[in-house]
């Protein structure tokens, strides 16, 4: 039944507890955690080290940092900017570039900015320091430090808008401005509600656009484009299936304080989760099967995140 119990998730942790709830070790895969009590703040690497473990897993052989931070959702400065701080570190590990003091990387939002939960991608590229142009025309020095690095940007828009794939545009892009690696920050979808705008996750292996809603596009990773791709992305929504499935959970735990009602607590809990997983999508269909839903604020809480991403990555690069 593992093999069937499949949830919609761009998170690789996320993956990785499928499997640890129903005990299930996986070859080649290693998990590693960190946790700031002070700051709240979960770091969880996941590392697939074999094609295996890759194919077990569905996702590439490659390394998947995680940062959970509940507070990410609130507006506090301080705060974003201790996220910006933990975000700037980890991405400069997974960078691993050659020379981190002349390099010059092509950014890249995508998703679709008419649609908010899908527009992390093109508000972090509205707050970037671009400075290929300057840089190429007058000198480092012109932009005033001689530390900047090259940087520029792209919004792809979606296939609905262009008619072409991401992949294509971006491909066309490196080839012609010839980069040293290219980063894509998106918008995700989680398998749990608790992780929406509240997480954000970097692997050094691409990215499948519209994966975890079930729109599979082409990848943009090293082998499609010709440069190492890091990808930063941010759970957004989560599928209706899931929010039931939770529901289910709570409603099975409060049967079983009930005196009258424990017997049938005790049937649902026969069902491992996968089996729960599939019934709430059968029950469900087809009207609430492709639905996914996002939280009311967040119009606010993408822009605000949008923010935070921008600004690890203006460091980074004047670092």
């Amino acid at each position: 039944m593992v093999e069937k119990y499949n949830v919609r998730t761009d998170l690789a942790l996320e993956e990785k507890e499928r499997f640890e709830s129903d005990n299930v070790e996986i070859p080649g895969v290693l998990l590693q955690e960190q946790y700031d009590e002070e700051k709240d703040i979960r770091i969880t690497t996941v590392t697939i080290e074999t094609e295996n473990g890759a194919k077990i897993m569905g996702k590439p052989v490659g390394t998947y940092i995680t940062l959970e931070a509940p507070k990410l959702i609130d507006a506090d400065e301080d705060f974003h900017s201790e996220i910006s701080e933990e975000l700037l570190k980890y991405i400069r590990f997974l960078i691993r570039h050659e020379d981190m003091e002349t390099y010059s990387v092509l950014i890249v939002g995508l998703g679709n900015r008419q649609v908010t939960p899908d527009a992390l991608g093109p508000y972090v590229v509205d707050h970037l320091n671009i400075t290929r142009h300057v840089i190429r025309e007058y000198g480092k020095y012109a932009v005033g430090d001689a530390k900047v690095k090259l940087v520029s940007a792209i919004v792809p828009g979606v296939m609905g808008q262009t008619g072409m794939e991401s992949v294509e545009i971006i491909r066309g892009v490196v080839n012609e401005t010839e980069p040293d690696f290219v980063i894509v920050v998106d918008a995700l979808a989680a398998r749990s509600s608790k992780r929406l705008n509240r997480t954000i996750q970097i692997a050094d292996t691409g990215i499948h656009p519209g994966s975890g809603v079930g729109n599979h596009r082409n990848a943009v990773n090293e082998e499609t484009v010709g440069v190492p791709v890091i990808a930063i992305g941010v759970p957004t929504v989560v599928d209706a299936a899931t929010i039931v499935n939770d529901s289910m959970e709570n409603l099975i735990a409060a049967l079983e304080t009930s005196e009258a009602l424990r017997g049938v607590g005790v049937v649902m809990q026969g069902y491992n989760a996968a089996e729960k997983y599939e019934l709430v999508k059968e029950l469900i269909s087809p009207h609430l099967n492709g639905m996914f839903v996002t939280p009311k604020d967040i119009d606010e809480t993408v822009n605000r995140i949008s923010f935070t991403i921008s600004e690890a990555l203006n460091k980074l690069f004047t670092a």
